[in-house]
């Protein structure tokens, strides 16, 4: 099938997405891809640390591609970015771009279209599976991952810096994704059949921004 390589939330998403690619023979993931806040040196959304996306993608053996974004950022400025991108990634033999999504289909067909006709492809390779049946499998398969941010208007307070585990789901409200696909929670990723070794990180300060809680991870 291919080059691949894979948008990188540094969450769990991202993660079993990776695990999943690498199961397939016919593909060859050679790299990561990460927009960031290029004013606070962050993950777009999430809000992780540039240090702990290299120490991810050092335990993970693939090479870690930045896109840094303005903060603030109009959607003007991420299409000129990400199209400067894919540009370049074509020029380098690059098949595909593979995503972690689930099930939000206007989120599909934007990257399928922004895609069309650039000669890459895109990949959804955690596409149509229940989220309650995700998230399962991802801790059955040694998956460990810590909540990064939430949102405390749909999700309990606590639920920032939790570990995604079984009771963490159990917290969660019955009208809450179990992956947090719309948003409800992200995760860093840091253990599981992906990784080489565990990216070694603690728990920090939780701070709340624009309405959402943040909790700081950092190199341990």
């Amino acid at each position: 099938m291919g080059r691949v390589l894979l948008s990188w939330s540094s969450g769990k998403d991202s993660a079993w997405a990776l695990h999943r690619l690498r199961q397939q023979p016919d593909i060859e993931v050679v790299g990561l891809f990460t927009t960031t806040n290029e004013a606070f040196e962050r993950v777009a959304i999430h809000g992780v640390r540039n240090a702990l996306l290299y120490a991810q993608a050092e335990a993970l053996g693939l090479p870690l591609h930045l896109i840094p974004l303005p903060w603030p950022c109009s959607n003007a400025d991420y299409e000129a970015r990400m199209g400067a991108f894919v540009t370049r990634c074509h020029a380098l033999g690059i098949d595909h771009f593979a995503f972690g999504d689930l099930f939000l289909a206007d989120v599909r067909r934007y990257r399928e279209e922004k895609l069309a006709g650039c000669g890459i492809t895109p990949l959804f390779p955690l596409w149509g599976i229940p989220s309650d049946v995700l998230a399962s499998e991802m801790l059955a398969g040694g998956l460990k991952a810590t909540v990064s941010a939430c949102d405390p208007a749909r999700v309990p307070r606590q639920v920032a810096g939790h570990p995604f585990d079984a009771d963490l789901l159990a917290q969660l409200p019955d009208d809450v994704d179990p992956c947090g696909e719309r948003g409800e929670f992200h995760t860093f990723a840091w253990d599981g059949p992906m990784f080489r070794h565990p990216v070694a990180c603690r728990i920090g300060e939780t701070v709340e921004r624009e309405g959402f809680l943040y909790t700081d991870l950092l190199p341990a």
